[in-house]
């Protein structure tokens, strides 16, 4: 008013004011960046004044915002009003269209009133853009460059049409260029609220224009005196018009209703819309007429002509939401949630409430397509609790598709699709699930993710008895156990799980043969075999090409051998699987046991040097082979339990695996097939024992049918051997199965000498074998040299009976004769031994008692003889000691010679009491001990240091009494050893 501009508050309270255009008025004002530019009339001037303001500064003279430039807007010499002006975001450009049909444009405005000149009409030239005469400029405005498309562009309305003028970018500079051929009226034009495309308002609808041309349309027909943007709203404000009753506007027809008394009051209709969802926000009547629509502070402020301010407040989103439920215009809401951009959350629930109404009006489908969209915020237990009927399954199994699509699915959910699958039978849809690719996670650390819980669908497909399904899961994914189980306890395909296992690698065969060995071994005994015979003998690779096969005959009627083996083991008989054999012919060949040969103790495998795949039943395979790295082999025990029905191939496992593994054979050594890895020596010592320990009873208990060589030839082979079997177990083995060849050797083997004579007397004894006697007699031949306790039990047997006594009386002799060599027995102890039985007489040994008492009394007579030299040399050795311990009788030296030099003695010579003496000089360092005497001297003074080292080692002394205790004893007190004195006590 006046030409003055008022700054007021949220109140409309003024808080600054000042004259900007004085003595005229203010016609245009805009603001950007505390930048505000108006465009006005003064008295003094008759052109318009463009005047640009700095509102953060004010002059201190005037109070006013600082003025920083002000110059007329005169293009020609005839002075035009500003129509319409536009000033982009940046402050680069200003636009003023006159209503000559003249658009101007300042380029780089920011440059100019930014420069620091003080001049107030320094200001960039103008460019006069567009001209046209007979069609004055009705609106201008901006198109903001964005990141798809860099450019400025200008909109140029006019009466009659749209014009674009590209402003900046590449192309700029040229002629407008026209949008649309439809125009509108002063005010009626405004940018959008995104300011990327301009709406014109007609009387018959509102366009909106871009730069490549005329873009949506709505329909909205009457006068329209102005359009403004408010958010993402429309404000259209019609003129004053007549209320009728009869109106096409509901909003007017509620006001005639209400105000029925108003008379001829003329109304101006407001209606704000939401272009981008299509609906009308609010509309409204004023009886006083429109004069300014102000978008500010969130609000619209509707000044009247009256004077009048009416402000319209945004209803919250909650409210409108709950409006278009009520409604029922769900797709409205949802539009409204994408325009305000509402969470995640809220939009699922907007979908939610959507799919509920289509779900009560029976529309299953459409239910299940709003349902689809609430994943990840709604529970799933919501919708699936709503389709479970059997008559909606197909909308369910979108639902759950659609949930493992996402990656939200639990176990549950996988359970429940795949369920329905089954249930359905739709094989395609389970298969096209089942084969469904992994998903990138979302973090690229991470790997990729399978869209379901795999433990559950392989779990589900095997209830359900889709084998095949499960089975290809647990394949590609690398479930082996869950792939290996699959297939030998539901499928019953023995020869892909072998044939997999052998691809696997050892570690894996280890643990799955433990587990289905038997069941394998009952449905592919030869192929079974030979997997377990690589398994323990080879370290790499498994794989084995295809070769050519050479059987020999292999006895099947072995089932019912030797439980004595199982139960000495202790080995436990669980069931096997069904053996359920597969006709698979795509799966690899694989070996056969029949194959297997003798080897010869000279014959040395074809291939020692370290190959990854051993081959003891087979060919040797291709040297194209690929070799692994070598692991190490298990433990042959723990696969015993299952050959209990096969004992045919076990024995075939176990020679070969003793050969290719370590070397061993019955034959003798051969060098093993590959090179270990360095081996706990006794877990491999214990494998060892319990192979030859199994191999012996095997060799005891199948029937001799099985193989052209006799396997107890094999068994003694084997005893007769350096095998690590133990003696023990095999004594057990053949004396429960009375195998007499094996249980003689191993008596000798073990040195039980003794065993093998009592072994022969009961045969005797028995009367099994005719010449056991004989027997007795060339054992004891044998091993009586190096056992004479033998010959004692031997006599006593030999004359145990009158058949045993007159068949072998010149082996009784010979046996006397042996033991009185030896001096194996005392006389009385061979009288009381043949004195027992009562079948010998004094007449067979007369003749060799005679000879032994004659040879007695001799050896006493020689005795006392030696008994009296004692005693006499003793009582000489004491008369000796007396002398010269007798201080009475002085001794007096007769020598007259050095007994060392010979020489004659003279002074100063040395007398020792033993009657030897010598020169002083033939003495070395003043000797106290006679030379000569000193070395018998010496002896006796050595053993009696050893006699007194013995008698402080009292275990040995208890030792000795315990093999003989007279002889000990007595031994003793010879040696001084129970009265010893120290040797201190010695004289020399």
């Amino acid at each position: 008013m006046h030409g003055s501009i008022h700054m007021v508050n949220k109140d409309f309270v003024s808080t600054t004011s000042w004259i900007a255009h004085v003595g005229g008025r203010v016609t245009h004002m805009v603001e950007r960046q505390g930048i505000l530019v108006t465009l006005g009339e003064e008295d003094a001037v008759r052109s318009p004044l463009l005047k640009i303001w700095e509102l953060g500064k004010v002059d201190k003279n005037t109070g006013a915002p600082n003025l920083l430039r002000s110059t007329k807007v005169q293009p020609s010499n005839r002075p035009h009003p500003v129509s319409a002006v536009a000033l982009s975001a940046a402050l680069s450009y200003l636009a003023i269209g006159l209503g000559d049909g003249t658009v101007l444009l300042y380029r780089h405005l920011d440059q100019s009133i930014f420069s620091g000149s003080t001049s107030l009409t320094a200001l960039p030239k103008t460019r006069t853009v567009h001209e046209s005469p007979a069609e004055p400029i009705t609106g201008l405005g901006f198109k903001e460059p964005t990141e798809t498309n860099p450019n400025l562009h200008l909109f140029i309305v006019t009466i009659n049409g749209v014009r674009s003028y590209h402003v900046s970018g590449k192309g700029s500079g040229g002629a407008s260029t026209i949008v649309d051929e439809v125009g509108c009226g002063l005010g009626c034009a405004t940018m959008d609220w995104r300011a990327s495309d301009i709406v014109i308002a007609r009387d018959d609808a509102i366009y909106v224009c871009g730069v490549e041309g005329r873009g949506p349309t709505y329909a909205y027909e009457g006068h329209k005196s102005s359009v403004h943007t408010h958010l993402n709203y429309l404000v259209v404000v019609s003129p004053p018009f007549a209320p009728s009753a009869a109106s096409a506007s509901a909003t007017v027809r509620n006001f005639v209703s209400k105000n029925a008394t108003i008379g001829d009051t003329d109304i101006t209709k407001v209606t704000v819309f939401d272009l981008e969802n299509k609906l009308v926000a609010y509309s409204g009547t004023f009886v006083e007429g429109v004069r300014e629509v102000i978008s500010e502070w969130g609000n619209i402020y509707i000044l009247t002509n009256e004077g009048k301010l009416s402000c319209l407040v945004e209803k919250p989103t909650s409210a409108k939401l709950d409006m278009l439920y009520q409604k029922a215009l769900y797709p409205l809401a949802l539009d409204l949630a994408k325009t305000l951009r509402l969470d995640e959350v809220s939009v699922a629930e907007i979908h939610r409430q959507f799919g509920d109404s289509l779900y009560a009006k029976g529309d299953y489908d459409g239910a299940m397509q709003q349902f689809v969209q609430t994943i990840g915020q709604i529970q799933p237990s919501y919708v699936i609790r709503k389709f479970l009927d059997a008559q909606r399954i197909h909308n369910l199994v979108t639902y759950l598709q659609e949930l493992h699509t996402l990656g939200l699915a639990n176990s549950d959910h996988t359970t429940l699709l795949l369920n329905t699958y089954t249930k359905l039978k739709d094989v395609s849809r389970l298969d096209s699930f089942i084969k469904t690719e992994s998903r990138r996670s979302s973090s690229d650390e991470e790997k990729d993710e399978l869209p379901f819980d795999l433990d559950t669908a392989i779990r589900v497909c095997r209830q359900a008895g889709y084998f095949e399904h499960a089975s290809y899961l647990a394949k590609k994914y690398e479930r082996h156990e869950d792939y290996l189980r699959i297939q030998v306890e539901d499928a019953g395909n023995f020869k892909d799980a072998l044939v997999y296992m052998r691809k696997l690698g050892s570690e894996t065969a280890e643990s799955n043969l433990a587990r289905y060995g038997r069941a394998m071994l009952n449905s592919l005994p030869e192929e079974t075999t030979q997997l377990l015979i690589d398994l323990c003998t080879s370290s790499g690779s498994l794989v084995q090409p295809e070769v050519e096969e050479a059987p020999i005959t292999t006895s099947k009627s072995l089932g019912g051998a030797a439980p004595s083996y199982l139960s000495y083991l202790a080995i436990s008989r669980a069931p096997a699987a069904a053996p359920t054999v597969s006709n698979d012919a795509s799966v690899l060949p694989s070996p056969s046991v029949k194959t297997v040969k003798p080897v010869d103790a000279q014959e040395t495998p074809s291939d020692n040097s370290g190959s990854s795949t051993p081959s003891p039943i087979i060919a040797a395979p291709s040297t194209s082979a690929i070799r692994a790295a070598p692991l190490k082999k298990p433990s042959p025990r723990l696969y015993f339990a299952h050959f209990v029905d096969h004992m045919d191939y076990f024995m075939v496992f176990l020679e070969t695996v003793a050969r290719k593994r370590w070397g061993q054979s019955i034959d003798g050594p051969v060098e093993p097939s590959s090179n270990d890895l360095p081996a706990d020596e006794q877990a491999e010592k214990r494998d060892q024992i319990a192979i030859w320990n199994t191999l012996l009873e095997l060799y005891l208990t199948l029937p001799e049918s099985h193989s052209n060589e006799s396997l107890r030839e094999k068994a003694i082979r084997l005893l007769k051997s350096d095998l690590p079997y133990d003696p023990t177990h095999a004594l057990i083995l053949c004396s429960s199965h009375q195998y007499t060849s094996g249980l003689v050797l191993l008596w000798e083997k073990m040195g039980m000498y003794e065993s093998v004579l009592r072994f022969w007397m009961d045969q005797d004894k028995e009367g099994k074998i005719p010449d056991a006697s004989v027997e007795v007699v060339k054992a004891l031949e044998l091993y009586g040299s190096s056992n004479p306790h033998l010959y004692p039990l031997v006599l006593r047997f030999l004359t145990s009976t009158p058949e045993l006594l007159s068949s072998h009386k010149a082996d009784i002799g010979a046996v006397l004769e042996h033991i009185e060599q030896e001096k194996i027995m005392p006389p009385l102890s061979v009288i009381q031994v043949l004195s027992r039985n009562g079948v010998a007489s004094v007449g067979l040994v007369k003749q060799w008692l005679m000879t032994r008492i004659k040879e007695s009394r001799e050896e006493i007579q020689m005795d006392h003889q030696l008994i009296s030299s004692y005693r006499q040399e003793t009582k000489t050795k004491l008369k000796q000691v007396e002398d010269l311990a007798d201080p009475e009788h002085p001794r007096v030296f007769h020598v007259t010679r050095c007994s060392s030099c010979g020489g004659q003695l003279d002074l100063p010579s040395i007398h020792f009491m033993c009657n030897h003496s010598y020169h002083q000089r033939c003495l070395v360092n003043s000797e106290t001990e006679c030379p000569t005497c000193a070395r018998q001297h010496g002896v006796v003074q050595e053993i009696r240091r050893t006699n007194e080292r013995l008698a402080d080692q009292h275990d040995l002394f208890l030792s000795e009494v315990e093999e003989n205790g007279f002889r000990a004893v007595a031994g003793g007190f010879s040696r001084g050893v129970l009265n010893m004195t120290g040797l201190e006590g010695v004289a020399a």
